[in-house]
């Protein structure tokens, strides 16, 4: 009787209900498409069938969710899970495998084990149920997390050493595509035998690209303002839809427009099927970026509004930077009529809110200074046009490195020379002492002295020849590489837009000093400076602008 109702106890255990929650869990995109999860429900519910009372009464499918990087915190089926846990609503968490509830070594293990400390039993259909009745359990429940994060990681490494092979070798490995292209099958296969898709030239879109581009570096326009302009123009994608300022800010900084594909730090050779833009033009656009990101007074932070000298002019008496400032004005005609009208000046904060300290003239006429110096500009930029060609430059920049190269030389033989004289005289020390030298110790002594201090003078001559020797090297390669930039300024300035015109400006001219009166100095960029040193004959030049300055200043000022 005893033992029947043993097998009575033990056949309504396993007759008893048990309420089953699954869970199933793809990480990407492509594991949906291929129909994974069916295949872990299927795999599930047939395990279910093969015991007894078991009964699924919620099932959860989460679609391209790492469960490397995503916490289980921020999985709301995990969270929903909990919730049902803490409820008592099931007994039960049944999973295809172990790492569908995650691969994080530092989280997933004790996710499992809160589970079953809520007297929820843990199973997988591959791998049995997860007990926790010893150490040696959780050492177990620890190492099979463990194993499965160093699996995420081999496998994330494998993926973007493989990404970045790709993008060396030139071949488009996925992601945004790039506006100016699109996708399109050109016949390579992957290691699947499938077709891949290559990026090629949008001819439509490319133009826009272009368009943008002159925008940026030509005439300083914004993203916001370039987006505005294709918007009036009524400019669009060639699907119809409107240039988005994250699609402009997006174009002037990725280097595909010239051809180069980048992923992180790994990048393409230059592929001249994928090359929209000049590399000169998009170099300019990164120097553009940086210097408007540090507020750099060669580049116009805007080129709206008609001043010309914005961030670039200085009060001549104190040295503080002028501020643009507007205000109306209303003055009255002989025939009674009320104009109003706006009028710009460029002033001194330091005149005006701290005077002591700036003694100067307050405020200066936009119209007036901008024209002076725009037209001391012109006789520069005229200047530029009338120098050499370009083959004569090389000659004068040639000759030029020559003598420092022969400056260089001639002091290293006085500096060997000088050496051998110095060891020359250390060597009839030991004569002296014999007393077989004609030489006295004192006077030998003293010519010693004297050596010494010379070789290290002409030491000191020869590291300052070198340096100059360098400098005119690296100075005259970089005034021939700007040399087109200037001639191209000269010949565009008069028949360009006044947004062109302020870029050039901001570059040519370094700053603009202004004193009572309209007394101008102006100070040209480097690259200017240098070319004028090297081709122009500075001296004359100099007095030349002075000179003319002045009788543009009497023009401006009687006008």
């Amino acid at each position: 009787m005893a033992e029947q109702n043993i097998q009575a106890i033990s056949d309504m255990g396993q007759n008893a209900k048990k309420r089953i929650v699954c869970l199933y869990r793809v990480s990407t995109i492509g594991q949906v498409d291929k129909d994974d999860i069916p295949m872990q429900k299927q795999s599930c519910r047939g395990f279910c069938r093969q015991h007894p009372g078991w009964e699924i009464v919620k099932e959860f499918s989460e679609k391209g969710v790492s469960g490397f990087k995503v916490s289980a915190r921020d999985r709301d089926a995990i969270q929903e899970i909990q919730k049902m846990a803490l409820q008592g609503e099931f007994d039960i968490l049944l999973v295809f495998m172990f790492d569908r509830l995650g691969r994080k070594d530092d989280e997933t293990p004790f996710v499992v084990e809160w589970f079953v400390k809520q007297n929820i039993e843990v199973w997988s259909a591959m791998e049995g149920q997860q007990r926790f009745d010893n150490h040696v359990d959780k050492l177990l429940n620890y190492i099979r997390y463990w194993q499965a994060s160093g699996e995420s990681i081999k496998t994330s490494l494998r993926v973007k050493t493989r990404l970045e092979q790709l993008t060396q070798e030139g071949l488009y490995s996925g992601g945004r595509t790039p506006f100016g292209y699109r996708l399109e099958k050109t016949g390579r296969m992957n290691k699947k035998n499938q077709d891949v898709r290559d990026l090629v030239v949008e001819p439509e879109d490319a133009e826009i690209v272009k368009l943008i581009f002159q925008k940026y570096v030509y005439e300083g326009c914004g993203a916001l303002r370039i987006c505005r302009y294709l918007a009036e123009q009524n400019i669009r994608r060639r699907d119809g839809k409107m240039i988005s300022v994250g699609i402009i800010n997006r174009a002037i900084q990725n280097p595909i427009y010239i051809g180069v594909l980048q992923r992180g730090a790994s990048k393409s050779e230059v592929l001249p099927a994928l090359k929209i833009i000049d590399e000169n033009v998009f170099a300019r656009a990164q120097e553009i970026i940086s210097a408007r990101t540090v507020q750099h007074r060669e580049v116009p932070l805007t080129t709206r509004g008609k001043s010309l000298l914005v961030g670039n002019v200085y009060c001549g008496c104190c040295g503080a930077r002028l501020v643009l400032t507007t205000s109306g004005r209303k003055y009255r005609r002989k025939d009674g009529t009320v104009v109003t009208g706006s009028y710009s000046s460029y002033k001194c904060c330091n005149r005006t809110l701290a005077p002591g300290k700036c003694d100067g003239q307050t405020s200066f006429s936009v119209e007036k200074l901008d024209n002076l110096v725009e037209q001391i500009v012109r006789i520069q930029l005229e200047q530029i046009q009338k120098a050499p060609p370009q083959a004569l430059l090389e000659k004068q920049r040639s000759r030029k490195i020559d003598l420092a190269k022969v400056k260089v030389k001639r002091l290293e033989d006085e500096y060997r020379q000088k050496q051998r004289a110095y060891q020359d005289l250390r060597a009839e020390t030991l004569k002296v002492i014999q007393g077989n030298s004609h030489f006295s110790a004192g006077l030998l002594n003293s010519l010693i002295d004297e050596t010494a201090a010379q070789l290290k003078e002409l030491e000191s001559q020869v590291q300052a020849a070198e340096k100059e020797l360098r400098d005119i090297v690296s100075g005259a390669e970089q005034v021939g590489q700007e040399y087109a930039q200037l001639v191209n300024w000269a010949g565009l300035y008069d028949n360009c837009t006044f947004e062109s015109r302020k870029m050039i400006v901001a570059q040519f001219v370094k700053a603009v000093h202004i004193k009572r009166g309209y007394e101008v100095d102006i100070e040209f960029n480097v690259s200017f400076e240098e070319f004028q040193a090297l081709y122009l004959e500075p001296e004359a030049e100099e007095s030349k602008r002075k000179r003319r300055g002045r009788e543009i200043l009497a023009l401006v000022e009687n006008a």
